[in-house]
């Protein structure tokens, strides 16, 4: 008598292909004969006229054996040119604090910024830039100086505060840039703008071009991973969503996929009971078959993602409990990483999975941090976000330099936008609270393609406007892919009739001064 569904040691024992059909598979094959297919059918004629043009006869020959376009396999990677140049970096970590640090209580140090305590910032220092709907009212615009001492650290000399003893040690290390600025001046469309190269979702992330245009180092894990940090309820959490590691018009495959902490990192990744690996197996090679047919019938690339996304899964099986047993790192991991690094889902926990995932070949890994978005009581918390993070970062760049991986690993940490340097709201030598700042911020990078120990460009004496090497979003971006060994300019991807790429339209360039 059957125990299971899937049986092999039961009476009459079962087959994949005897599984009952879900009604919207049912539903998907009898659609075939739609409108859609006719009219896919008319223009295949044409395109495969094009597709010969574009790709010749090995392409044609890929396609024909069902291989997606879309899907940019190591033999045809050089269809792409990729990469357009030999790169510096193999990989990146990219180390997102969403909701936007303040640049003058952590890197961007102004010596006479006490002396204007209180006294309301120029208007010819603001001039006629958009306000957020949450200061726009206010009367006065005080100067709150930063709360904490900065000091000078490393052979360089760089300025940091008092709140960030860790990432001080490694400051020769680090690309400061003190004048990223961006278009946006609220969270959403300049998180996407930071992410996707636009403000309005849709768009692939940094993370996504990559896995398309440069392909996996790996067979078992995927190209891309998302990791987020758990949150602090006294934190302002802003919200953060998948579109930012989203594929957008490129195939699903190159989209990030999320590890969640914990014994669990991806649902519905474990085999249920009674389906052992050959079973698995034999079931996902069915259901490739099938895939294979609608792929033939319908055309439709996605139909090809599905079946790369279900041969990852059953590969990240035995990959991801691997990547996340953390049982055999040395004593002197956690010496570097501190505690906090065996409590699953904390910003040093997850610097630590980033490295293991490094050594295992993973192009692209993106950990967010959220609750920097301080509208108010920033001394309360600006200490509890910089303990949170500051080790792990520290440790993170450290550890891989001891590993001779942080010459080819480009480790980048950056918000969406900055914070003012008026109070929003009251103001008193206690405490503060900081405004959205678009107009200029901090962020830094380290390891491959950058050079270490310098701080690039200058703010003005109120952290306010950039007066020297402006740095926008879409140069700090084309700067990551030239790290890549990629040129953002001949990097794009024909959709809705427009060569779209990372850095959008409007002309972006990269940061020749931030370049080892």
């Amino acid at each position: 008598m059957k125990q299971h569904p899937l049986c092999t040691d039961c009476e009459n024992p079962v087959t994949p292909l005897d599984l009952p059909i879900p009604a919207g598979l049912k539903r998907e094959w009898a659609a075939v004969e739609t409108r859609r297919r006719f009219l896919g059918r008319s223009g295949k004629v044409l395109g495969w006229a094009a597709l010969a043009g574009l790709f010749g006869e090995l392409g044609l020959r890929s396609y024909a054996n069902g291989a997606d376009i879309n899907s940019v396999s190591a033999e045809r990677r050089n269809s792409l040119g990729l990469p357009h140049f030999a790169p510096k970096a193999k990989r990146a970590i990219y180390l997102f604090m969403s909701g936007g640090p303040p640049q003058m209580d952590l890197f961007d140090y102004k010596l006479n910024l006490a002396s204007q305590f209180n006294k309301d910032m120029p208007d010819s220092v603001r001039g006629n830039q958009q306000l957020t709907g949450m200061t726009a009212g206010q009367a006065h615009f005080p100067v709150a100086p930063s709360h904490w001492p900065f000091g000078q650290h490393g052979e360089t000399g760089a300025w940091l505060s008092s709140l960030l003893p860790y990432t001080a040690r490694i400051v020769d290390d680090l690309t400061i840039i003190k004048t990223t600025n961006t278009d946006a001046i609220n969270h959403e469309p300049a998180i996407m703008l930071m992410n996707t190269g636009n403000m309005n979702a849709g768009k692939p992330c940094l993370g996504s071009w990559l896995s398309y245009g440069l392909g996996s180092m790996n067979d078992n894990l995927p190209t891309f991973i998302v990791l987020q940090t758990k949150t602090n309820p006294k934190e302002n959490n802003q919200p953060v969503s998948s579109r930012l590691w989203s594929s957008g018009f490129l195939s699903s495959e190159y989209a990030g996929v999320g590890l969640r902490s914990g014994t669990d990192p991806v649902l519905y990744l474990a085999d249920p009971a009674g389906v052992d690996r050959d079973v698995r197996r034999e079931m996902l090679d069915t259901v490739e078959q099938i895939n294979r047919q609608t792929l033939a019938e319908v055309g439709d690339p996605e139909t090809n993602a599905r079946i790369a996304q279900y041969e990852m899964a059953f590969q990240m099986q035995s990959s991801v409990p691997e990547l996340t047993d953390l049982s055999k790192e040395p004593q002197s991991t956690w010496d570097l990483y501190g505690p906090e690094a065996k409590q699953p889902g904390t910003f040093a926990y997850n610097c630590l999975l980033a490295r293991r995932m490094a050594e295992r070949g993973v192009r692209f890994t993106q950990i967010y941090k959220r609750g920097w978005d301080v509208h108010g009581d920033v001394v309360g918390v600006l200490p509890t976000l910089c303990q949170e993070t500051d080790r792990g970062a520290y440790a993170l760049v450290t550890d891989l330099k001891r590993r001779g991986l942080l010459d080819d690993t480009l480790v980048i940490w950056a918000g969406e936008f900055g914070r003012t340097v008026y109070s929003q709201g009251g103001l008193t030598q206690d405490n503060y609270g900081r405004d959205h700042h678009p107009r200029c911020f901090t962020t830094w990078m380290a390891g491959g393609g950058v050079r270490p120990g310098i701080t690039y460009g200058e703010t003005d004496e109120y952290s306010y406007n950039v007066v020297k090497d402006p740095v926008h979003v879409r140069d700090f971006n084309a700067t990551i892919l030239h790290c890549l060994g990629i040129d953002h300019s001949k990097f794009t991807y024909k959709f809705q009739g427009l060569d779209q790429k990372l850095t959008s339209p409007v002309p972006a360039h990269v940061v020749q001064g931030l370049l080892a």
